[in-house]
């Protein structure tokens, strides 16, 4: 069992202070008094009683510079690259208060770290496959394998366009956690925007049948609508991208009490309950253990999130009614 220091217990290094004082003075007179009732010469007094008291204030004094040390040993291994460390945060007091947050600002330090080396480890992974599958496919044309053929180059040029979108979304995302992402809000008709994300999907999927529906007609969103637009088209992606052939999505807009709220719903496979939580995670891929299904980045979903969060919202994904997925976007509404 461990033993906490005398003074743990009490709220201030003020008061600590003031009774490690006390104490000192107190040992000092009993310690003089004895010493003239005993005959002790009058210089020696003082020394005892100045030892004594030092003794006792070494005790009492324990629980407030240990924490200190701890702390200033922790920094030291920390700089090293040591991110476990920790210190006692038994204290009441101030210094206890100091404890706390030091280990608190250690386990996000650590936090942190495991991210950063997640993510070194995520880009690496998603940046070399695309590379080995390119570097493959030009050494088969150089050494006389393959032939230049019409199939062959467009599948060059899709790992191409693939490396190509992972690192403007690395771009993206970096700049958007670091809050160098400026918005440009302005009044936007909710109907016009959905409409052109819905037209761009035709574009790409014409066998597809896109709805929007958008309730009050008139409805009015204060976004920016560059941003805006790039979380719909990413998230109607996703849905045509799961859904079946000459599968149906619906991209709509309505007015729910105090927030706006637009979702994007199609008729897929649906979420795993299990993975609804982690879907917007950085690199995170529902889609990964999917036969047939091509591979994304993962990180279109969490650069959603992120312009939503801007926003002053919130992105969730659930089930749809019948059947498939509908993600749905929620944004705080504001007053002309």
């Amino acid at each position: 069992m461990t033993h906490r220091p005398p003074l743990d217990r009490l709220g201030s290094i003020k008061l600590k202070l003031g009774v490690a004082i006390v104490v000192a003075v107190a040992v000092s007179t009993v310690v003089s008094t004895i010493g003239f009732r005993l005959g002790l010469p009058l210089w020696v007094r003082p020394l005892i009683a100045a030892a004594i008291a030092l003794g006792l204030v070494q005790v009492l004094a324990r629980g407030m510079t240990s924490p200190l040390r701890e702390m200033a040993t922790a920094a030291r291994r920390m700089a090293d690259g040591d991110w476990s460390q920790r210190v006692t945060d038994a204290s009441s007091d101030e210094v206890g208060d100091l404890a706390r947050a030091f280990n608190d600002m250690a386990a996000q330090l650590a936090a942190v770290d495991r991210m950063r080396r997640d993510l070194v480890a995520n880009v690496s992974h998603e940046l070399r496959t695309p590379i080995t599958a390119l570097q493959a496919r030009l050494e088969n044309l150089v050494d006389g394998v393959d032939d230049p053929d019409p199939e062959l180059l467009r599948s060059m040029l899709d790992q191409t366009e693939r490396l190509g979108r992972l690192v403007t979304q690395l771009l993206d995302l970096s700049r958007l956690e670091s809050g160098v992402v400026p918005l440009h809000r302005e009044w936007v008709d909710a109907r016009s925007v959905i409409e052109a994300v819905a037209g761009d999907a035709r574009l790409h999927s014409p066998s597809s049948d896109i709805d929007v529906v958008v309730q009050p007609a008139e409805l009015e969103l204060w976004v920016d609508p560059d941003r805006i637009h790039q979380v719909l088209a990413n998230l109607t992606a996703n849905a045509l991208q799961f859904s079946p052939a000459s599968g149906s999505v619906r991209l709509s807009a309505a007015d729910v009490g105090e927030v706006v709220e637009l979702s994007v719903a199609d008729h897929g496979p649906g979420i795993p309950e299990s993975e609804v939580d982690r879907v917007f995670e950085r690199f995170y891929r529902a889609d990964a253990t999917r036969p047939g299904v091509p591979a994304g980045t993962g990180l279109g979903l969490s650069i959603a999130r992120w312009i939503v969060e801007l926003h002053g919202g919130d992105v969730l994904a659930g089930p749809e009614k019948t059947s498939g997925c509908v993600m749905v976007v929620r944004l705080p509404k504001a007053k002309r």
